[in-house]
């Protein structure tokens, strides 16, 4: 869904992609592994293999192109407001001291949070006589690392594969390490291995590629025959958040947040992307509605938040499966948890069931799809039949 949002915003854009390097997989190129075995293709599936910078770099040329943006690089310290709303941004220029005397103001209809996941709205909310914003924490203690080899004839029809663990207590009790495989621009592989808590993976080159071998096939052939390219990046996620806009009972007009600055959910289901494109096209339907930018934008943040529950509700049931995640429980999470586990089973070798699981983890639909009648019994079908 990240991409098909990026190409309504920036028409064309994935061609650009393909043509400076980056790798289109659809079908069978796009593999998805459960516990080692790989599941059933789903032929219209298709994903875009690029680096983040690569991306990034693309997205913020396209940006920068448009006639009505212009760049101002600075420091935002703080909201500046008239009555009830937001009239423009406090900020230091980047040549001027940190002292105070050096901040300047700059005049806004609108202000949107785009701070990411680190946000200080709701301090300087507090600051000017708002309430602070609600916030959601689910405590994952996620890490992962991410590396490049040389890509050579070798995988010559997969572009990504993707290996995750079956419904078990613990990666390490599982067939084969969690990871991804991605062939990206510059005639590379970018590869991601994942682990919680005491067992997330390190910097070191020798214990990467140990690991990668205990994955499934694809990962394993390019740790034996690929030459590794750069140094070992690691990141560690410490929590899920997502800051709850609809609890407030007085909000700001002239103002909205985006993106992680919204929510920010376990990075291991690749959702980041996907929520931010749909945030930013429910801010588009809200502006248009013809609503002044000036009123408080109830309406944007009750929109955003069927698209946050629903990435939520994604991770944070996939989440609690693992043991040392303890909550908070969403509401029917049992059912749900239940539900899931056999569709997920199902999915390993039913290709219509797999392209529903496949829908609702790439954001096309709503979580609650799985729950219809006709999915839980083609799965209960399929499961009878094996």
């Amino acid at each position: 869904m990240g991409h098909v949002q990026l190409d309504r915003w920036f028409p064309g854009i994935t061609d650009e992609l393909v043509e400076n390097g980056a790798r289109l997989g659809t079908g069978p190129a796009v593999q998805y592994y459960l516990d080692g075995v790989l599941k059933a293709c789903v032929s219209e599936n298709t994903m875009i293999g690029a680096s983040r910078p690569f991306l990034e770099e693309h997205v913020r040329r396209r940006v920068l192109a448009l006639p009505n943006v212009s760049l101002l690089p600075v420091r935002a310290r703080g909201l500046l407001f008239t009555n009830n709303r937001v009239c423009g941004v406090r900020f230091t220029p980047p040549a001027a001291s940190e002292s105070v005397s050096a901040s300047t103001e700059l005049d806004a209809d609108l202000v949107v949070d785009a701070m990411g996941r680190s946000s200080r709205l709701s301090s300087w909310l507090v600051e000017n006589g708002w309430a602070p914003v609600p916030m959601d924490r689910m405590h994952v203690d996620l890490g992962y690392a991410t590396a490049a080899f040389h890509r050579g004839s070798e995988l010559p029809g997969t572009v990504i594969a993707h290996a995750s663990p079956g419904p078990a207590n613990g990666y390490q009790q599982h067939l084969s390490e969690p990871a991804a495989l991605v062939a990206v621009e510059g005639n590379r592989w970018s590869v991601v291995v994942v682990g919680y808590r005491n067992y997330r993976p390190g910097r070191d080159p020798e214990e990467f590629l140990r690991r990668m071998k205990r994955c499934v096939a694809p990962l394993r052939e390019v740790a034996e025959g690929c030459r590794l390219e750069g140094d070992i990046e690691t990141f560690h996620f410490r929590e899920s958040q997502r800051r709850r806009f609809t609890r407030l009972s007085r909000f700001p007009g002239g103002l909205v947040a985006l993106g992680d600055s919204v929510a920010s959910v376990n990075p291991a289901y690749g959702q980041g992307l996907t929520l931010a494109t749909l945030g930013a096209s429910s801010l588009s339907v809200h502006l248009r509605s013809g609503i002044s930018p000036h009123l408080p934008a109830w309406d944007y943040f009750r929109r955003l938040g069927v698209v946050v529950d629903a990435a939520w509700q994604v991770s944070a049931t996939a989440d609690l499966a693992q043991l040392h995640v303890t909550g908070p429980y969403p509401r029917g999470y049992r059912v749900m948890r239940w539900a899931g586990d056999k569709i997920v089973e199902a999915s390993v070798i039913d290709p219509v069931v797999n392209r529903w699981f496949m829908d609702v983890v790439n954001m096309r639909k709503h979580p609650r799809a799985l729950t219809r009648p006709r999915v839980l019994i083609q799965a209960t079908r399929v499961l009878a039949r094996r």
